[in-house]
């Protein structure tokens, strides 16, 4: 049957308005309401214990094998002895972890920084943060300031020396991929290349049997080496920083993380309240000042 016009019109304004319902039903959110209400993803990604690790409910923290000291002591970074299995203990307490829910792995030093998804949810092994090791993944805050040190055997040329042109003519020797191997190519800069290693244990090795004249390494790995592993060595000097700001260690993380911002803000919490420096004081109290080489 046809429609008369009245009807008609009736029926074209109760679907118009039909239609204008759905529509404001279906409009954004203005953009103060959004913000007032954030997603529970966004709004919980710090919840203690609650993170997105690789492990749900638990926290894996990678080091290098072996794990050296004054860092981890006999070598087992789960004892929460030594000042980076101290501070792992401390970061991961802080994100809502207990020492229970803690898994440690072990990737060697140079693979934690590459490019590359990592299986950890964060590395602890003396990473000196980076513009060139940024492009690869992400760092939390700085943990320790260090600086780097040259070691040498009692006697020798290199342990006379008192400023960086005096170790131009020896030879010296680091482990690949870390910053003290930079201070040796881009501060001291050589007549012989250095010798490389791919672990500081080799280095070590290299220095007693005189394969090199001097070793450089951080600080306190420096003080301990030679008061417990290479007695009849010394700590020649350490190294100014070269950019004026103290070169720091943080802790590595997968580029882009979804924690990158949780860690950073717990290793922040601890050096506010005092933490980083009384496990420093605790751990690293013989990593005294050694003379600067200028």
């Amino acid at each position: 049957m046809r429609l008369s016009p009245r009807v008609l019109r009736r029926a074209v304004a109760g679907a118009t308005v039909a239609l204008l319902a759905t529509a404001v039903g279906c409009a954004p959110q203005p953009e103060e309401n959004a913000a007032a209400k954030p997603s529970g993803s966004s709004a919980n990604a710090c919840a203690k214990g609650g993170l997105a690790t690789k492990t749900s409910g638990k926290l894996t923290i990678a080091t290098d094998e072996p794990a050296y000291e004054p860092w981890f002591k006999d070598d087992k970074p789960a004892s929460g002895k030594g000042f980076e299995s101290a501070v792992a203990y401390a970061v991961a307490k802080q994100l809502g972890y207990d020492s229970n829910a803690v898994v440690w792995q072990s990737v060697p030093f140079n693979k934690a920084f590459a490019p590359g998804e990592k299986t950890f949810d964060f590395d602890i092994n003396q990473v000196s943060i980076s513009a060139e090791r940024q492009k690869a993944v992400d760092f939390s805050s700085g943990y320790y300031d260090v600086r780097q040190a040259v070691i040498a055997l009692k006697g020798s040329k290199a342990a006379k020396a008192t400023s960086i042109a005096d170790l131009k003519d020896v030879k010296l020797g680091a482990q690949v991929g870390t910053t003290s191997l930079d201070y040796i190519d881009d501060v001291v800069k050589p007549k012989q290349a250095a010798a490389v290693y791919a672990k500081n244990d080799q280095a070590k090795s290299a220095l007693k049997n005189g394969q090199v004249d001097a070793v450089v390494t951080d600080l306190p790995t420096a003080f301990y080496i030679t008061a417990a592993e290479v007695t009849d060595a010394k700590i020649v000097g350490q190294f100014e920083n070269r950019t004026g700001t103290a070169e720091q260690f943080g802790l590595v993380l997968d580029k882009g993380s979804a924690l990158t911002s949780c860690v950073t803000g717990a290793v922040d919490a601890l050096r506010k309240d005092g933490t980083l420096a009384k496990l420093e004081q605790e751990w690293l109290s013989d990593a005294v000042d050694a003379p600067v080489l200028k």
